[in-house]
């Protein structure tokens, strides 16, 4: 271990990274101890490899019985700092990477990023991206928004929503969402579904956006903003979140944006993105790359840190190994609106293989839908007692 911490000292690191190093080991110098104790076979010779071993080695091999109860906090610090650190340093590459370079890295990460899922999102927002936020159903809007709900039919979204940045945390955005949605139309109007996207239409958009806010308590905010934006024209617009934004800023070399900054968010992430080698260089060979080449502004998103854990952290994959829901009182159920229903469950009925028998309950599968159960758990007792 004393040789795997003190070898960043031996490689050539910018002026980033050797900041990075170094609070890093301060952060270590606190859990020497139980450092020193973890058995290191693995020593790479560049700095990103070596954030990745020391990770894994302080959070999976460490003796956790050894530490003290103060000590945990540190640890976690510890593991932030890598964490961090390996989202900056993966993102820095996107500086200089080509094209073969960014689809080979996250082909190579696929199941940790869990790629399929996050195609499965973007597939099904090139559906519904011409329809006014105001005439889609709530799931729908909040798939388009990012926010994860529990009504939300695995069955059906089988996805997490909150892929390509969670706005689950603004509530403000989504009160207004939901009471406007109309002006967040009016918004995204200014930013045409094909072509080119020009820096004038952005400012419109801006200043719509702006003015969703008007007579409101909320403060618009840009994190949100973003999220339409990208879900409008993954192919122009990088959304951004207040918790991983230091990494990108630093990554492409600019200096932090705050959660206002609507102006700097075109000239120092759109453009700078815009600019960058792979983004201009883009090429559709085969299937998977011309899904990439069409969210091609999306792809930062998958240069954060991703582990084992990520994919079966998804919001997705939690509901479809949720328990069955049970009989007692106390259980929440989550009602849904009879449009939302009507959607669900005619979407649902229009597969190839749904019997005609099955078909013709559609008004009781719909009363079911309307009290919370699933529509793939009202189908499938559909058909256990019709047959």
């Amino acid at each position: 271990m004393k040789k795997l911490l003190i070898s960043p000292s031996k490689m050539a690191l910018g002026e980033q990274e050797s900041q990075i190093y170094q609070n890093i080991l301060k952060q270590s110098s606190e859990l020497s101890l139980n450092l020193m104790a973890v058995k290191v076979e693995n020593h790479p010779d560049d700095f990103l490899g070596w954030c990745y071993e020391l990770l894994n080695a302080s959070k999976d091999r460490i003796n956790y019985d050894l530490l003290e109860s103060q000590q945990l906090p540190v640890l976690k610090k510890l593991h932030d700092q890598l964490i961090a650190a390996i989202s900056f340093l993966q993102l820095k590459t996107l500086r200089v990477a080509p094209w073969p370079v960014v689809s080979a890295f996250i082909q190579q990460h696929k199941a940790h990023i869990a790629l399929d899922e996050q195609l499965r999102l973007t597939h099904y927002i090139s559906a519904i991206r011409s329809q006014n936020l105001k005439e889609m159903i709530p799931e729908d809007r909040l798939t388009f928004a990012g926010k994860h709900t529990a009504a939300l039919d695995p069955a059906h979204y089988d996805f997490d929503v909150e892929w390509f940045a969670s706005t689950k945390t603004a509530k403000g955005f989504h009160q207004m969402l939901a009471d406007l949605p109309g002006a967040f139309d009016d918004a995204l109007s200014n930013i045409p579904l094909e072509g080119d996207v020009s820096q004038s239409d952005y400012q419109q958009f801006v200043i719509a956006y702006l003015a969703a806010f008007n007579g409101s308590d909320e403060k618009p905010t840009l994190a949100p903003a973003t999220r339409l934006l990208a879900m409008r024209r993954p192919d122009v617009f990088t959304p951004i979140t207040n918790a991983k934004l230091d990494a990108l800023c630093a990554a492409i070399g600019i200096a932090k944006l705050n959660n206002r900054d609507f102006e700097r968010y075109w000239q120092d992430i759109v453009e700078t993105i815009h600019h960058m080698p792979w983004f201009k260089m883009a090429v559709h060979e085969d299937e998977l790359e011309q899904q990439l080449g069409a969210i091609k502004a999306l792809l930062p998103c998958f240069f954060y840190y991703a582990d084992k854990n990520t994919a079966n952290n998804s919001n997705y994959i939690k509901l479809l190994t949720k328990p069955k829901r049970s009989t007692s009182s106390t259980t929440k159920t989550v009602r849904r609106g009879k449009e939302s229903a009507e959607i669900l469950v005619d979407r649902a009925l229009a597969a190839d293989d749904m019997p005609e028998h099955i078909r013709a309950k559609r008004d009781s599968i719909i009363s079911e839908v309307e009290k919370g159960r699933s529509v793939s758990e009202t189908i499938s007792l559909m058909r256990t007692i019709f047959g």
